[in-house]
């Protein structure tokens, strides 16, 4: 008897009902069942509604199990029971709609077996339930695609906006910031590239950079007289920073001269040439004296003579 209960099961599993737009029937044991689907073939971009009606003979009562987790392929959105009905024979009408969400990449879609208890009434003349499984309900699959046909298209053509003048307007726009934009970044390289140029100079080579480049602003030629010697004498007093290490730019003009006299890089010829030079030119920065275009160039050569004779003498740190 298990072996035919076992066969009997099987056979059951085994079998398949498609619903294309027509009811399926599920009937057993005088239990009628059917599965109606609406629309005919399952469409992922649509609900899919599918209605359980069973039919129970007088004396007795189907139960049906949740079928929330029956239905494969699908996402249960919403499910509604009616209550049961009374037929004329004495039999019972349930039944059960459920809204569901088709899955795009679900490989079939199916109402799975299920098992039907059935309940014998009071006074029917059964003393046990029975129960039984249902058959497998497969549902239309969508329709196939139709195949893509024809080779890929490599440079796909772009539908370029129409000429305008606002159109050119912006398009010069950008083209002009983007030259601005280079112009800049070409001013920096070229700024930070004379800045590392300089700093690898000598102290004389930095010096005569610096004279060529305060001759070039033409100070005397346009009256500023004393901005000219402030600057002359920085050169020089920058120079001897950085071949003697003695802070002159940050000296007056006497404690300079005490701190080259104790200093034994300076000759006493260079101390009055030095004296004589820084002399003068504090005349003219601070003591109010009327400098001509002539001062200014004596007073030029005057440093030049120093910086290409000091610079010419041997010095212990010339690499500095």
């Amino acid at each position: 008897m298990r072996l035919i209960f076992c066969l009997a099961c099987v056979a059951c599993l085994a079998s398949r009902v498609l619903v294309g737009g027509q009811v399926a029937d599920l009937s057993r044991d005088g239990i009628g069942i059917t599965v109606d689907a609406e629309p005919a073939a399952v469409d992922p971009g649509r609900d899919f509604f599918v209605t359980v009606t069973v039919k129970s003979p007088a004396g007795q009562s189907a139960v049906l199990p949740d079928l929330r987790t029956r239905f494969q392929g699908f996402q249960v959105a919403e499910d509604f029971q009616e209550d049961p009905l009374s037929d004329a024979d004495g039999g019972t009408t349930l039944v059960s709609r459920w809204r569901l969400v088709p899955e795009p990449v679900a490989k079939k879609y199916r109402l799975a077996p299920f098992v039907v208890t059935v309940v014998p009434s009071s006074g029917s003349g059964r003393q046990a339930p029975g129960a039984f499984y249902t058959a497998p309900v497969l549902f239309a699959p969508p329709a196939a695609r139709e195949t893509v046909t024809g080779g890929m298209e490599i440079s796909p053509k772009r539908d370029l906006p129409p000429l305008s003048w606002k159109l050119v307007f912006c398009a010069l726009g950008m083209a002009l910031g983007a030259i601005g934009i280079g112009c800049a970044i070409w001013l920096v390289v070229r700024k930070i590239r004379t800045m590392v140029r300089i700093h690898r100079m000598s102290p004389i080579e930095r010096a005569m950079y610096e004279l060529e480049v305060l001759l070039k602003k033409g100070l005397p030629g346009r009256g500023f007289y004393k901005d000219f010697y402030v600057e002359l004498t920085m050169v020089v007093r920058r120079y001897i920073e950085r071949r003697h290490d003695v802070r002159a730019p940050n000296l007056t003009t006497d404690e300079f001269l005490r701190a080259a006299r104790e200093n034994s890089a300076f000759t006493p010829e260079a101390i009055v040439e030095l004296k004589n030079f820084l002399e003068s030119a504090d005349m003219v920065k601070f003591a109010g004296v009327e400098a001509t275009p002539e001062m200014a160039d004596s007073a030029t050569e005057k440093a030049r003579d120093y910086l290409t004779t000091d610079s010419a003498q041997p010095q212990e740190g010339d690499a500095r």
